[in-house]
């Protein structure tokens, strides 16, 4: 279940962990999204947050956009059920109408604060006769319904805690299940809809672990059996403090505007948990669900280091680039990019093509953290050709001619590609045949003819990940300009 709001990363790693664990036993994985708090509601929330589970690789099998035999998927469109189960509670005896006003809780709640206790519901309506209540609601008095807590919980075993039990009457008064706009609050909406959708797990943040026992309460007010839980710990920043859902850049959304790959999101959001048989960068879904066991998750809370988020999404990067398959998906997008950044400059349709951008991303496999990296300036000469004239290049080296025939002679002598270590050993020997040219400048002349920029990459760089045919294009170009 999702609450209302956009999938961050916290709740990806909810999501995920709940989608390995429905994958690793042959189950099924559930969004339910719960919106019965309707001051919260955004909307266009519950669309986003599926958009993003698709996004990222681990869909639900059944939504409210892809239906499921156990619908709605949408709590605000089973108002019904949560009413008539509140009626069941409300003749069993197990709950009770309240009719206290904001303003007397308001009053409990400062007067608790004063005396430096924690606010709590005094149970006060808990003890009206029959014919009280029948009296109120001749009134018309306003009312909730709230659920009686029983002393003597049972423990429970937690796939992750371990044996658990919470005392809740003794600390809490009486929780709200049913809310006077008829909508029921989140303990009654998920006891009632884990039990009629079947769920058999339940994967939720530890925040939860303390409700668990009034949760368990009313299944046994229901004569239910209720679902297995296991509470996940909380995903903290590297310093220990909260992820914010105040730091923008810690939304799907924003991880995807930047490029980032999902795999690499959730190869860091398991790797800064438990969980898993190896903690290794660059581990694929598919390798996450056969490595995970629930009974290796730890009660730690997970430390996320995002820092080191772009060195996930290189090794990640690098394997999409060495797959045949991924590849092309990625040549698609940086075709896409490079009409974008450079689109109004003069983009020769050579460099558009498959062939060119496929060389270009195995050359610099590795080397970048983001596809976009290589639409950055520093690499603004793989996609424009440079408009220099031979009077440009004289004015570095009155030679400029026969450099660029030494080079070209060169690139036509060569039947495989080069390294850029054998290419630098090239230079140095051509360099030997010229006459009055310093080295440094014959490199600027080289480097202003292949990018008509006096800085960047060194030269030799440029021309392994230009390729031979685009590096004589050029100084060809050039000198007969």
């Amino acid at each position: 279940p999702m609450m209302t709001g956009f999938l961050h990363l916290g709740g990806l790693r909810t999501a995920l962990y709940n989608y390995i664990f429905a994958k690793k036993h042959q189950g099924t994985f559930i969004l339910r999204v719960e919106d019965t708090d309707q001051n919260r509601v955004v909307p266009g929330a519950a669309e986003g947050i599926e958009d993003m589970l698709n996004w990222a690789g681990i869909p639900p099998d059944e939504s409210p956009r892809r239906g499921g035999a156990f619908g709605p998927y949408q709590q605000s469109q089973r108002l019904e059920l949560y009413q008539s189960a509140s009626g069941t509670l409300l003749e069993s005896g197990a709950a009770y109408r309240c009719f206290c006003t904001p303003q007397r809780l308001e009053l409990l709640r400062k007067e608790a604060l004063r005396r430096q206790q924690t606010p709590r519901y005094d149970n006060r309506c808990r003890h009206l006769t029959p014919t009280e209540v029948a009296e109120k609601l001749s009134q018309g008095l306003a009312w909730v319904v709230r659920f009686r807590l029983q002393e003597g919980v049972e423990p429970f075993q937690d796939l992750v805690y371990g044996w658990n039990r919470h005392e809740v009457a003794e600390v809490e008064g009486d929780p709200v299940i049913l809310k006077g706009d008829g909508f029921p609050t989140y303990h009654l909406a998920n006891v009632v809809d884990d039990h009629y959708m079947g769920i058999s797990h339940v994967l939720r943040g530890a925040e939860w672990l303390t409700s668990t026992a009034k949760h368990l309460l009313l299944y046994k007010a229901f004569g239910w059996d209720p679902p297995q839980f296991g509470h996940l710990p909380l995903l903290l920043n590297k310093d220990g403090s909260k992820l914010s859902k105040r730091q923008g850049d810690i939304f799907l959304e924003s991880f995807a505007r930047d490029g980032y790959l999902p795999e690499a999101l959730l190869d860091i959001v398991t790797n800064c948990g438990s969980g898993f048989t190896e903690k290794r960068m660059g581990r694929t879904l598919e390798e996450l669900i056969s490595q995970f066991d629930v009974g290796r998750i730890t009660t730690h809370s997970a430390l996320l280091d995002l820092e080191s988020l772009p060195e996930f999404n290189r090794i990640h990067l690098t394997r999409h680039i060495e797959n045949e398959e991924l590849r092309q998906k990625l040549i698609r997008e940086l075709q896409l990019l490079v009409e974008q950044v450079y689109g109004d400059q003069q983009v020769e349709q050579e460099v558009l093509q498959k062939e060119y951008m496929e060389r270009v991303l195995l050359l610099r496999k590795g080397h970048i953290t983001l596809l976009k990296n290589l639409v950055a300036c520093d690499y603004s000469y793989l996609w424009v050709r440079p408009s220099v004239s031979r009077e440009q290049l004289q004015t570095v080296s009155a030679e400029a001619e026969e450099i660029g025939k030494l080079v070209l002679g060169f690139m036509a002598s060569q039947a495989v590609a080069l390294t850029v270590e054998e290419l630098n050993n090239g230079l140095r020997s051509l360099h030997k045949q010229t006459k009055e040219t310093k080295y440094s400048s014959m490199m600027q002349l080289l480097r202003l003819a292949l990018s008509g920029q006096q800085h960047g990459p060194s030269v030799a760089e440029m021309m392994v990940t230009l390729g031979p045919k685009e590096v004589s294009e050029r100084i060809h170009r050039a000198l007969s300009s």
